[in-house]
């Protein structure tokens, strides 16, 4: 499944600084994607979603009408298929789970360079999940923690399910191994090279765990993996 094109990839920027808000627009338009328009609220990021459907959503977590992880679901709802890529200033832990667990893509900081902040709209709009170096590792640690109070975790290939998830689809222990490494964020070509496979045999792997979880990309693969607790 290969990217398409950035002119084809269209994205809404959302942040209460007008400032911040033109500067990103403009430079994602000279990177190449089609900006479909910007929004300095929840409500506006709403409206406009709805008009013009974007593929993606850069979304600031802080605005001044409501949360961002409450604007994410409200976008979600209405356009199930679209992609939020949250930007905030802050990397505390709990901004981050709120973000994630409401169905963001990814969580990029805002002192990110520009090239970071290009090529995460870019892998986001692929369907992967992006986090700014540091944040995958800390929410994988969170929900580990949260798994260990009582939350059914995820086994290998033979391992005996928790209490309540009997029904819950099995993996083997290499899809387990992939779907470790996906949720840490690595791309099919570095988990490749560690596990010594071809990228192809682990787009495989990656597929039919899609398919057994009934899920529809990495990113809610990853989401599926930071709520079980896989590390």
């Amino acid at each position: 499944m290969s990217p398409r094109p950035d002119d084809q990839v269209s994205v809404l920027v959302v942040d209460d600084h007008p400032i911040w808000r033109d500067a990103a627009a403009r430079t994602l338009t000279e990177a190449g994607f089609r900006v479909a328009g910007t929004a300095g609220n929840g409500a506006q990021a709403l409206r406009v979603a709805a008009a013009t459907r974007p593929d993606v959503v850069l979304l600031d977590l802080n605005l001044p009408d409501s949360p961002g992880a409450e604007v994410t679901r409200g976008l979600l709802a209405a356009l199930p298929s679209v992609r939020v890529l949250m930007l905030s200033a802050s990397g505390e832990r709990q901004d981050v789970l709120d973000a994630v667990t409401a169905g963001a893509s990814g969580y990029l900081l805002k002192s990110a360079e520009v090239r970071d902040l290009v090529d995460a709209v870019r892998a986001t709009a692929a369907g992967h999940a992006v986090f700014t170096p540091g944040l995958a590792g800390l929410v994988l640690g969170e929900y580990r923690r949260l798994a260990s109070g009582g939350q059914a975790s995820l086994g290998s290939a033979g391992g005996s399910q928790s209490a309540g998830s009997a029904s819950a689809p099995q993996l083997t222990e290499r899809e387990t191994e992939i779907l470790r490494l996906v949720a840490k964020g690595l791309t099919y070509p570095q988990i490749a090279d560690r596990l010594t496979l071809s990228p192809r045999t682990v787009q495989n792997h990656v597929q039919n765990t899609l398919s057994k979880l009934q899920l529809h990309n990495k990113a809610q693969l990853v989401r599926y993996a930071l709520e079980s607790g896989v590390d």
